[in-house]
C-alpha cells in the first residue's frame, strides 16, 4: 500500500516544529478537536502537509469556498506528488434550485449548468477513496450532501482481470447499468465503444482509455491507451472500473423504491383530499406519476434526488451518505479557515429545508424531497472523527470543542511581519485609494481592495479604469476557474489591482500584494467585524512592504481588537527576527494555473478526440444577426431567450479570439438592471451615460 510521500525543499522553522509535534501527538493521544492558530504566512498548509506525512492517514481538507480548495488543492499537489491528492467541490457553474412563491404563485424550475471536468474530479477522488489510502481530498462544503451509498458504488464496480473468463454481452450491459453509455463512433468520457472483441472504455474519472480485448469469453488482455490516438501505453494484469456517476442502484431497488414512492403519493393526496386542497392534489399526482413511469422504463427522471430516500432504502428523516462516507473511520479532518467554514456548515440545512417546504405543502414534491438534504450541523460534528481547526482566528465553538487549548503558529520562516496599518478618513477615500495603488504599480507590486457590496465593488472597477489603472472586480457572480483565473493574473501583473467584498478574506496566498485597502472600515457589521478585519489585513502579510490603509471617521471597537491583535504579532516576529538575525524578504513563489489549467487541458483534449469546431464557420455577419435578434427577444420582454443569445454571442466571440484577446460582452438590461461585461470586461459601466462613481470625493 503506497505511503504519503512529502516532497518539499524546506524543513519546518519557526514554530512550525512544535506545531507540528503538538498536533501529531495530540492526534495520537486520539484527541478529537484541536485548534491550529496559525496566522497568515506562517506556512499552515506545509504544517497540515507535515501532519498527514508523519500520522499516514487519509485526510480530508474542508474549505468554505471554491477559489481557496482550487489554491489548497495545488499546494497539495505539489507537496504529494506521488499520492492521490483530489478535488471536490460543487460541479455546478450555475444552479437555480427548484422553489415556489406562494405569496405570487410563481413556481420556478431547477436550473443549472453542469461542469464536466469538475464533475470527473469528484469522481476521481471517490474512486480513489475506496481503492487506497494515501489519499487527500481538498473539498468546499457542498461534501455535506448526499452523495449515494459508498456500498451501492462498491457493489456495482466491475473488477477485470487477465485470463479470467467474462461474458461478453453481460459485461456490455454492467456498463449500461453503471451509466457508461455505448458510442462506437466517438470514444469520450463516461462512454464507451465495442470493435468485436475488443472494448474501448473511457472512465468517467479518469484521463485515459482501457481496452479490454477478449478472446471468446475469456479476458486476454487489459491495456491503457491514448484517448486519442487509441495506441496502447501501458499492459495492465488489472483493471476496476467505477460507476460514472455517484448514484448507482441495482434495478431490484428501484422496483421496491416505486412501491414506497407510490405508497407515500397516495397517502400525501388522502391528506390533501382531506384538507379541501383539490389543486394541490392534481398537481401532485401528475408530475409523481409521470416522475415513477420514467422511473419504470428508464431508470430516470428530472429531480430524480428527490426520491433518494427511497431510492437509497434510508428511512424518515435518515441522514443521507455523503462524501464522509468514503472515508474509512480514522481519517483526518483538516477544517480551514474554520471560523468561516463552520458557520456556513451550520447555516446550511435550514435554508435547504425552508425551500423544501414550501414545495411539498403545495403539491409540488412528496415529503420524502425533505430527506434530500445536507447534514444537519449536529450530523456532520458526530461524523467528524479527528479534526484539526485551522485559522488565525478561532472562533468560541472551535475553542469549547478543543477545550480550550490552542496550538499557537505565528512565527513567519520568512522573517516577514504584520503590516503596518494606517488610518485615514472616510472622506475623500477614493482619490487616496487611486494615489496608493498608482504608487505601489509603479513598483511592480498589487493592490487588494474590499469594499461593502457587489455592486459597489464593480462600480468602484469602473471608475478606476478611467483612471487609468488596469484592475478587476472579484466576487460570487464569477465561476471556481474564472475566480482562480483572476487572482493568478493579479499575480502575473495583468492587473494593478483586484476589488472585492467578502472573497478577499481569508486564505489567498499572493506574495506580490503590498497594500490592502478596506473602504468604509467603520461600518460596524459581518464585513467589518474584528475577524473579518484580521484576515483582511493579512492579505498582505506576504510581502515585506505590506501596508494597510483602514477608511474611517472613526475607530470602532472591531478595528480597535484588529489592530491590537496585528500589533502583537508583529511585536512576537520582530523579536524573532532580531534573536535569529533574520532580515525578511517578500515571499517568492511561482506561479501556478494549476486546477484551471488541468480543465482547460482536459477541454482541448476532447475537442481534439472530435468535438466539432465551429470558429472557421463564424463570420461578423452571423454575430451581427445574433446581436440582433438579441435585442428584439429584449424588446418583446424575452428575457430568457436575450440571455441564452448573449451568452452564445460572448462564447463564439471568445472562440474566434482563441480566448486570449479581450471581448466584452454584449449585454441587455431587463427591468432596469445593470449591464454587465464578459470575462475581460467585468469592470461595470464605461462611464458613459451614467452618474459618477458615488464613493468619488467620499
Amino acid at each position: 500500500m503506497p505511503q504519503f510521500e512529502l516532497v518539499s525543499e524546506f524543513a519546518p522553522s519557526g514554530d512550525q516544529p512544535t506545531a507540528i509535534a503538538s498536533l501529531v501527538r495530540g492526534i495520537k493521544e486520539e484527541k478529537k478537536s484541536q485548534v491550529l492558530l496559525g496566522a497568515t504566512g506562517t506556512g499552515k498548509t506545509f504544517t497540515m502537509a507535515n501532519v498527514i506525512q508523519q500520522c499516514q492517514r487519509p485526510a480530508l481538507v474542508l474549505c468554505h469556498n471554491k477559489t481557496l480548495a482550487a489554491q489548497l488543492y495545488g499546494e497539495f499537489k505539489d507537496f504529494f506528488p506521488n499520492n492521490a491528492v483530489s478535488y471536490f467541490v460543487s460541479y455546478y457553474d450555475y444552479y437555480q434550485p427548484e422553489a415556489y412563491i406562494p405569496q405570487r404563485d410563481i413556481y420556478i424550475e431547477k436550473d443549472s449548468s453542469i461542469n464536466e471536468e469538475i464533475d470527473r474530479l469528484r469522481l476521481l477522488a471517490t474512486s480513489a477513496l475506496v481503492s487506497r489510502r494515501d489519499v487527500i481530498v481538498v473539498a468546499s462544503v457542498s461534501c455535506i450532501y448526499g452523495l449515494g451509498s459508498p456500498k451501492d458504488y462498491l457493489e456495482m464496480m466491475i473488477p477485470l482481470h487477465v485470463a479470467t473468463e467474462i461474458n461478453r454481452d453481460d459485461f456490455l450491459r454492467r456498463l449500461v447499468e453503471i451509466h457508461y453509455e455505448r458510442n462506437d463512433i466517438e470514444l469520450s468520457r463516461g462512454k464507451f465503444r465495442v470493435r468485436g472483441d475488443v472494448i474501448e472504455i473511457w472512465p468517467a474519472y479518469e484521463e485515459f482509455c482501457y481496452r479490454v480485448e477478449l478472446w471468446g469469453d475469456e479476458i486476454e488482455k487489459l491495456s491503457i491507451i491514448h484517448p486519442v490516438s487509441g495506441e496502447s501505453s501501458k499492459p495492465l494484469t488489472d483493471v476496476y472500473i467505477y460507476p460514472a456517476k455517484h448514484f448507482v442502484l441495482p434495478q431490484s431497488r428501484v422496483d421496491a423504491a416505486l412501491e414506497e414512492i407510490e405508497l407515500e403519493l397516495n397517502q400525501q393526496l388522502a391528506k390533501f383530499q382531506a384538507e379541501g386542497k383539490l389543486l394541490e392534489a392534481q398537481r401532485l399526482a401528475a408530475r409523481t406519476r409521470h416522475d415513477i413511469e420514467l422511473l419504470r422504463e428508464i431508470g430516470f427522471c428530472p429531480g430524480i434526488e428527490n426520491y433518494s430516500r427511497a431510492l437509497a432504502n434510508r428511512k424518515k428523516g435518515e441522514p443521507p451518505a455523503t462524501l464522509y462516507d468514503f472515508f474509512p473511520d480514522d481519517f483526518l479532518l483538516f477544517v480551514d479557515e474554520s471560523h468561516a467554514t463552520v458557520p456556513q456548515i451550520r447555516a446550511m440545512y435550514n435554508g435547504d429545508q425552508a425551500r423544501k417546504s414550501t414545495l411539498v405543502d403545495h403539491g409540488f414534491r412528496l415529503p420524502m424531497a425533505l430527506d434530500n438534504r445536507p447534514l444537519k450541523f449536529e450530523e456532520w460534528n458526530n461524523r467528524r472523527h479527528q479534526t484539526v481547526f485551522v485559522t488565525a482566528t478561532p472562533a468560541d465553538w472551535e475553542l469549547d470543542q478543543a477545550e480550550g487549548e490552542i496550538v499557537e503558529q505565528i512565527i513567519r520562516p520568512t522573517g516577514l511581519v504584520d503590516p503596518v496599518i494606517h488610518i485615514h478618513p472616510a472622506r475623500g477615500q477614493v482619490p487616496h485609494l487611486i494615489e496608493q495603488i498608482k504608487e505601489r504599480a509603479e513598483r511592480g507590486e498589487r493592490t487588494l481592495v474590499t469594499a461593502l457590496t457587489k455592486r459597489l465593488s464593480e462600480d468602484l472597477v469602473g471608475y478606476l479604469k478611467e483612471e487609468g489603472i488596469r484592475c478587476e472586480w472579484l466576487h460570487s457572480e464569477l465561476n471556481a476557474i474564472e475566480r482562480v483565473e483572476v487572482l493568478r493574473e493579479l499575480r502575473e501583473g495583468v492587473f494593478d489591482a483586484v476589488v472585492g467584498v467578502n472573497l478577499l478574506r481569508e486564505g489567498l496566498d499572493l506574495p506580490e500584494v503590498s497594500l490592502v485597502c478596506i473602504l468604509d472600515a467603520d461600518k460596524e457589521g459581518f464585513l467589518r467585524s474584528a475577524t473579518s478585519l484580521i484576515q483582511t489585513i493579512g492579505r498582505s502579510a506576504r510581502n515585506v512592504n505590506a501596508e494597510v490603509y483602514l477608511y474611517a471617521d472613526a475607530i470602532t471597537d472591531s478595528m480597535q481588537q484588529a489592530i491590537d491583535e496585528t500589533n502583537r504579532r508583529r511585536a512576537v516576529q520582530l523579536a524573532y527576527n532580531e534573536k535569529h538575525g533574520i532580515t525578511p524578504e517578500t515571499i517568492k513563489k511561482a506561479i501556478r494555473r494549476g486546477i484551471e489549467e488541468e480543465i482547460q487541458a482536459r477541454q482541448i483534449v476532447q475537442q481534439v478526440a472530435g468535438a466539432k469546431n465551429e470558429t472557421q464557420y463564424i463570420t461578423q455577419e452571423f454575430l451581427n444577426e445574433l446581436e440582433a435578434e438579441m435585442l428584439s427577444a429584449a424588446q418583446e420582454l424575452d428575457f430568457e431567450r436575450a440571455a441564452q443569445l448573449r451568452d452564445r454571442i460572448h462564447q463564439l466571440k471568445r472562440e474566434m479570439t482563441g480566448g486570449d484577446i479581450p471581448v466584452d460582452r454584449p449585454g441587455f438590461a431587463p427591468s432596469g438592471g445593470k449591464q454587465r461585461g464578459g470575462k475581460r470586461g467585468r469592470g461595470g459601466s464605461s462611464g458613459k451615460g451614467r452618474a459618477p462613481f458615488p464613493g468619488k470625493g467620499r
